[in-house]
């Protein structure tokens, strides 16, 4: 696995404690961590999907925002996933869902990191399903 940029000690362990192959790589000017084969919650075509965090300059104080799926997530009921588009990373196709922090959830400096923002993004696979209720097509 590639190691083309370093991160803080605990979210290499956090990465590392996930049990998934994970890299950080350079494309384009822009730094991402990719998790591999992340489980992805019931609802969705597919079980599991490699996740990518766009890394910013600044990070840990600067805040990780929105996160990218390869292969793009498709719900079973084939109801659209609103505010996403794609974004080319590391030669594929990701899907980039525009999910942000609130001003009732904003980035804490000193204690968020990859893992709170894993919990977001999970937490964004079952949102979907509350926002637009899982619906059986004809």
């Amino acid at each position: 696995m590639r190691r083309q940029f370093q991160l803080p000690s605990y979210d290499v362990e956090f990465l590392d404690d996930l049990g998934l192959d994970w890299e950080t790589l350079n494309d384009k000017g822009m730094q991402w961590v990719i998790i591999y084969n992340y489980p992805v919650a019931p609802g969705y075509t597919q079980n599991n999907v490699d996740i990518a965090l766009k890394i910013e300059t600044g990070y840990p104080r600067v805040q990780i925002d929105m996160a990218y799926f390869y292969p793009a997530l498709v719900r079973k009921d084939k109801k659209l996933i609103k505010a996403t588009s794609n974004q080319t990373i590391d030669e594929k196709i990701y899907q980039r869902w525009s999910r942000h922090r609130t001003a009732q959830n904003p980035w804490r400096e000193g204690v968020d990191d990859i893992s709170t923002h894993i919990t977001l993004v999970s937490f964004w696979f079952e949102q979907e399903f509350i926002k637009q209720p899982y619906g059986i097509t004809s």
